[in-house]
């Protein structure tokens, strides 16, 4: 019997992460969970849940994902990541007894307010997956030691595999980029911008360009960021073209960490913990946990910034890898 496969997205990393995956797939369908609708100007689907309005928006995420999930004709639904959607879409696949594919399964911080609230949803949709594509041997031995139920397998992170084309244009230029937008930091966010405009004003030689997320808790604080280059919100293309010539990147996306460290470039991670923390271990991600630690941070990594190690979350090629368990060949 053929694997007719649901594969659900609803934001630009989810689609990046499933864009390399299409490429190599037969029998798939799309689903598009709603968040980022803008994404539906180049991509059509074959399904679309309609997000209503909530003042709880994951409250409404959730319940509208279980409520508008499709019954097509398909035997397995793949999910990904740390979302509400993917988690809701997990349970509406299990509730209908659909084969569960995990991609990016086993990252832990084992902290579930860091970061809130993906900690949470990645460890339940683990639990009711029937197999989990994990990005490193950490995750798998992550979701062994939980005892998790689905088969387990090592195939890096698929997001990689967008970044092939862009190894050899690496260079290390005066740019420094930086992206700050999660929730845990939101009740801080203007001590983050008032020491990321410190490091501009003392570091007049570097350009420190900062795409500003939209979210409103974000962007009432970018006044404070006089002397930092603030953009709008940037394609992926775009922003690959800023980290491949950037010298340091400052941030707590967990994107970031992944392509910053597939490029070479340090990472400063404006976060308390990391679910990826192999990338520690290789040099390439540094925590900063707090907004006065910034500073002292980025003098000691600034004129260390070059780095030349091994990847720790995939070699371009994870789409190939999915394929084949997918297709059964594995």
């Amino acid at each position: 019997m053929k694997n007719n496969i649901l594969l659900c997205f609803g934001t630009r990393p989810e689609w990046l992460k499933i864009k390399p995956l299409i490429k190599v797939l037969d029998n798939y369908k799309l689903l598009f969970t709603g968040q980022h609708p803008d994404l539906l100007k180049d991509i059509k689907v074959d399904y679309k849940i309609t997000i209503g309005d909530n003042l709880n928006r994951l409250d409404q995420l959730i319940s509208d994902c279980l409520l508008q999930f499709p019954d097509g004709d398909f035997n397995s639904v793949l999910v990904q990541g740390d979302t509400a959607s993917a988690f809701a879409c997990a349970i509406a696949a299990f509730n209908r007894k659909k084969k569960i594919y995990y991609l990016e399964a086993g990252l832990r911080s084992y902290n579930l307010n860091h970061p809130y609230p993906e900690e949470a949803y990645r460890q339940m949709i683990a639990r009711i997956s029937d197999v989990n594509l994990c990005p490193t041997e950490l995750s798998k031995k992550n979701l062994i030691n939980e005892k998790v139920n689905g088969k387990c397998f090592v195939v890096g992170n698929t997001v990689l595999d967008n970044l092939l084309s862009h190894k050899d244009k690496c260079e290390y230029t005066n740019k420094i980029l930086i992206t700050l937008h999660r929730r845990e930091n939101h009740y801080q966010m203007d001590k983050w911008f008032i020491e990321v405009n410190k490091l501009a004003q003392n570091n007049p030689n570097l350009e420190f360009i900062l795409p500003i997320h939209p979210n409103p808790n974000v962007q009432k604080y970018k006044y404070l960021l006089t002397n930092v280059n603030v953009i709008e919100p940037l394609t992926h293309p775009e922003l690959l073209n800023i980290l491949v010539k950037c010298k340091l990147i400052i941030s707590d996306s967990g994107g970031l960490q992944e392509e910053g460290s597939f490029f070479n470039k340090k990472v400063i991670v404006c976060r308390e913990t990391t679910e990826r923390p192999e990338a520690i271990n290789t040099g390439h991600l540094y925590l900063c946990s707090s907004p006065k630690e910034l500073v002292n941070k980025f003098g000691c990594l600034i004129n260390n910034y070059y780095i030349e190690s091994t990847c720790p979350y995939g070699d371009g090629y994870s789409s190939i890898k999915v394929s084949k368990i997918i297709k059964g060949e594995n």
